[in-house]
């Protein structure tokens, strides 16, 4: 199958890598293409863009890169559509990817969100759009899944990611001396 996947900040490239190494278990013909950072580019990933090109932080930064946002989508939804995926999965990153939802569901494109945005913190009333827009919604939180289901939105809990990075985490031997540590006390 063909994947198309858009992580745009570093945590969603982290579970972004963590996902794609999951799908090649279970898809060996697997092709990945999509924007991401460098550990989905390590697990195979494509990458039309890397997530710095259309990270933009607070109404002010997206308001002064406008044109240049503007211009991202329009090249991203071209390339999506030069792709041809099968599917296209979402990581977070709602600003972004609602509106590639948006495009897909238009051109007949499966959609799949994997780490819901948090719209139970900020925006309730987009469960309505997701639910309209995304075929397939997986959670990563216990409480999303009553969230969703008083909307009629059927979702999938599938566990905190988090535990993927850590169960793959290696300490650093050094890293007492490493950041001079010798004499004070450590919490954590």
């Amino acid at each position: 199958m063909k994947y198309y996947i858009i992580a745009g900040e570093k945590s969603g490239d982290l579970h972004g890598s963590n996902l794609v190494k999951s799908i090649k278990q279970e898809d060996v013909e697997v092709n990945l293409r999509g924007i991401g950072g460098e550990l989905m580019q390590k697990e195979g990933v494509e990458l039309f863009l890397h997530f710095h090109k259309v990270n933009f932080f607070g109404f002010f930064d997206v308001f002064r890169n406008f044109y240049s946002l503007y211009k991202i989508f329009k090249a991203t939804e071209k390339d999506i559509l030069k792709f041809k995926p099968d599917v296209l999965i979402l990581i977070d990153f709602a600003g972004f990817n609602l509106r590639m939802a948006n495009f897909a569901k238009k051109h007949g494109i499966k959609v799949f969100y994997y780490i819901s945005p948090k719209i139970w913190a900020w925006n309730v009333g987009r469960a309505h759009k997701i639910k309209h827009l995304v075929d397939k919604m997986f959670v990563i939180l216990p409480f999303e899944v009553p969230f969703y289901k008083q909307f009629g939105y059927h979702v999938e809990y599938v566990g905190n990611p988090i535990m993927d990075a850590i169960a793959t985490f290696l300490p650093n031997p050094n890293f007492i001396s490493d950041n001079y540590l010798h004499q004070r006390p450590i919490v954590a």
